[in-house]
């Protein structure tokens, strides 16, 4: 992306502070940054060893190796702030500068939706605003983009100006003034006049119209905006703050050329799972707002703002989880001004839920209190069975999967098939923030929504279709290829599309007569790879037939013919990759094949028939329903469909709302299949209809409303999977899109 040379007309593409980062080493240049907690000039023999040569040092602390190439400067980080900046000034089109104590990001991530249905948009990663990030940042700025979006963030007086010289914004968003930071300034308006900083070189400037004192300077080029500018957003996705944001955004796409109208039309598409704060149909005609996110001032006093606004004549309750006595001082102060709340303190999320009829109910609460999981209970739920993905056990799967692997082992997470049925976008988000290496999908729209939902690190694509090619090059996709005929029709395709360098992953044969390369293929192969510029290799990979086995010889067979076909490869190409062939299983049962890269999947949630990694792996993935209601019967009348289902003797059977249109397949009928109520396993009688079974609760009590485990503690994934005469996959895959996915995390 930096398109910079060093020694030997060397092309740099990726600039590296951390070496767990490193994806193609020979594009990249090394920068060795002097931190609070870590010097990086203690991690330049790891960076050289993963195959970087080229390195940014700080003078006398360069090591030399034999053909490493050092640039020595008097402090790398302000090369790095520097090399940015120049970077930034090889572009003319628009950038926008976002700053403000809040909001930054979600007015960045609105805006990037609204212009991204007409302009390609590079943006910061994530929440990438400080002196470092803002740097990283600017170095995403490519040739193909019409507009960039970069957040600029602070914390002590005097960094505004370093971050304006890198930004040079052509437009500028201020989103708010608050206290974030208060304990380095005097006093709110040092803050203000900090942020502005940004903004005197600026065309146009946006601005939250509550903010006042604007330097006379900025009033010429201002455009003030509140959450009222824009009448047509639709009010029920947005509280007041979000809707104040999204003002901003579409403030902020009318100056790029877009029309009111169409950004209104935009923004009203706009998920309302990509917001901090959810607004849902609660229990006893009540209306949950679920703002968990976060207890500050200024999102307290927005949250009460639009709780009173939409309350009508309900009750206000509020809810608050904090065991911090200063939190409890300063939210019984806000609500004080609010009149007629009704206001409780939870110590924690376990206690009964209260008396919430006719209400609207206002739910926040420190992260560790974990008052999302509190809120879901008050939902009204219009479909009782519901998955449950615990994000801290898969979490904790990847630690320990990760123990088995050396630290310069990349990991690449599978997500296919909407991450085995727990939600692919959610879980693409949560997978990248914890820093793995690749996702994986099957299929490029796949792909594509990760994309949209934000994800932005390296995406494989194992299926791919030339009709597909094009959101490839769109959305950063990398294509595998595994045949002579796919690799000439993406090429073709690729000239259409004037794409130079488009990644690629190379699949190979080495045994299960699947798709893949053979070793006839690889001459002409790498003939014509090497002849073609459209396309450069980043991996060679295969997949093991039985990784699970762990005296299989099988394995081994596989892993040499890899391993001579993608040598072979070595040698012909002139461009370097990285090899992966482990799954889950085989990164513990053959430690010796880790090569560059490993793969996981269903070990992230904690399936896995390795005794050992069994011990140490949690189930992640839980699926429950609700008694809908009991019914005594006779003994041998007939139950359900076909007069096939009976009891031997007088008994009662609870109806449960799951059927084989959820995933309990009718194979699981008679008998075969069972549910766990109050801890006792409770066999399915009769056949399993299309949306409900009816199980025997004969002795057991129990009332409608009792929760039911389909597979959780008693009933493992493994152990439903077993009696379904299937595998934990195609359980976990199986699970319909109407069962709701609740996710769960420490």
């Amino acid at each position: 992306m930096i398109g910079v040379k060093s020694e030997g007309d060397h092309l740099i593409q990726q600039v590296i502070t951390d070496t767990r980062k490193i994806s193609s080493p020979e594009h990249s240049i090394f920068f060795a940054l002097k931190g609070n907690f870590r010097d990086g000039h203690e991690f330049i023999s790891d960076a050289y060893d993963q195959g970087i040569r080229s390195f940014v040092v700080e003078k006398g602390t360069g090591e030399r190796f034999v053909d490493g190439f050092f640039i020595e400067v008097d402090d790398s980080f302000a090369a790095l702030q520097k090399l940015a900046t120049e970077h930034r000034k090889r572009f003319d089109y628009p950038v926008i500068g976002i700053t403000g104590s809040s909001g930054k990001t979600t007015v960045k991530e609105f805006l990037a939706q609204i212009l991204s249905e007409r302009m390609v948009i590079a943006r910061s990663p994530k929440s990438y605003n400080s002196q470092l990030g803002v740097a990283l940042s600017l170095l995403e700025l490519h040739d193909n983009a019409d507009a960039g979006i970069i957040e600029a963030g602070i914390s002590q007086p005097g960094e505004m100006e370093t971050l304006e010289k890198m930004i040079q914004p052509s437009v500028g968003i201020l989103t708010s003034i608050g206290s974030a930071h208060s304990e380095n300034f005097p006093s709110k308006e040092a803050i203000l006049k900090e942020k502005c900083k940004l903004f005197y070189n600026a065309n146009e400037l946006i601005i939250h119209s509550g903010i006042e004192n604007i330097p006379e300077e900025l009033k010429s080029k201002a455009h003030f905006v509140d959450a009222t500018t824009f009448p047509n957003i639709d009010q029920s996705k947005l509280s007041k703050v979000l809707k104040e944001d999204m003002s901003l955004a579409i403030s902020a796409a009318m100056l790029m050329g877009m029309t009111q109208n169409e950004c209104e039309s935009i923004a009203n598409k706009i998920k309302p799972l990509a917001l901090r704060s959810e607004t849902f149909e609660g229990i006893n005609n009540s209306l949950i707002i679920n703002d968990t996110y976060s207890i500050n001032d200024e999102a307290l006093q927005s949250a009460l703002e639009f709780q009173k606004s939409n309350a009508d004549n309900r009750r206000r309750i509020v809810i608050i989880g904090t065991d911090d006595p200063e939190k409890r001082e300063r939210v019984e102060s806000f609500c004080s001004d609010f009149s007629d709340i009704e206001l409780f303190f939870v110590q924690n999320t376990s206690e009964p839920l209260m008396d919430v009829t006719d209400s609207i109910v206002l739910i926040k609460g420190d992260r560790n209190f974990s008052m999302e999981r509190y809120a879901r209970r008050y939902r009204k739920h219009k479909h009782e069975t519901y998955m449950e993905i615990d994000l801290g056990k898969i979490r904790s799967n990847i630690t320990v999967l990760k123990e088995n692997i050396p630290s310069t082992t990349m990991v690449l997470a599978m997500v296919k098939a909407s991450s085995y049925g727990s939600g692919g976008e959610k879980l693409g988000q949560f997978l990248e923030q914890l820093g793995l290496d690749y996702l994986g999908v099957a299929y490029p729209n796949e792909g594509v929504d990760l994309r949209k939902s934000g994800v932005r690190i390296p995406i494989l694509v194992m299926n791919t279709d030339p009709g597909s090619i094009e959101d490839c090059v769109k959305y950063a996709l990398e294509p595998a290829v595994h045949s002579m005929y796919q690799l000439d029709e993406l090429i073709k395709e690729l000239i259409y599309l004037q794409t130079d360098r488009l990644p690629i992953h190379i699949k190979l044969e080495t045994g299960m007569n699947r798709l893949g390369f053979t070793e006839d293929d690889i001459p002409r192969l790498a003939a014509l790879i090497n002849a073609q510029p459209e396309v450069t290799i980043r991996s060679v990979y295969s997949h093991l037939a039985s990784s699970d086995e762990l005296h299989s010889p099988f394995v081994h067979q596989q892993a040499k013919r890899f391993n001579q076909m993608s040598n072979e490869l070595k040698e012909r190409l002139t461009d370097p990759f990285i090899c992966h062939l482990l799954n889950s299983e085989g990164v513990v049962n053959f430690r010796e094949y880790h090569f560059d890269m490993v793969r996981i999947g269903i070990g992230m949630y904690g399936v896995t028939r390795n005794e050992k990694l069994a011990g140490k792996l949690q189930e992640a993935v839980r699926l429950n329903s609700t008694v809908s209601a009991v019914k005594s019967v006779k003994a041998n009348e007939p139950i359900g469909y076909g007069c096939k289902g009976k009891l031997e003797r007088d008994g009662t059977i609870a109806i449960i709302p799951i059927g084989y249109a959820d995933g309990f397949r009718r194979s699981l009928s008679l008998g075969k299949g069972s549910v766990y109520i109050n801890g006792k396993q409770c066999l399915v009688v009769g056949m399993v209809c299309m949306d409900m079974i009816m199980v025997d609760v004969t002795g057991i009590r129990m009332n409608p409303g009792d929760s039911v485990e389909i597979i959780g503690p008693n009933q493992t994934l493994r152990k439903f999977a077993t009696a379904m005469e299937t595998i934990p996959y195609e359980v976990l895959t199986g699970i319909s899109q109407r069962v709701q996915r609740v996710y769960l995390e420490d």
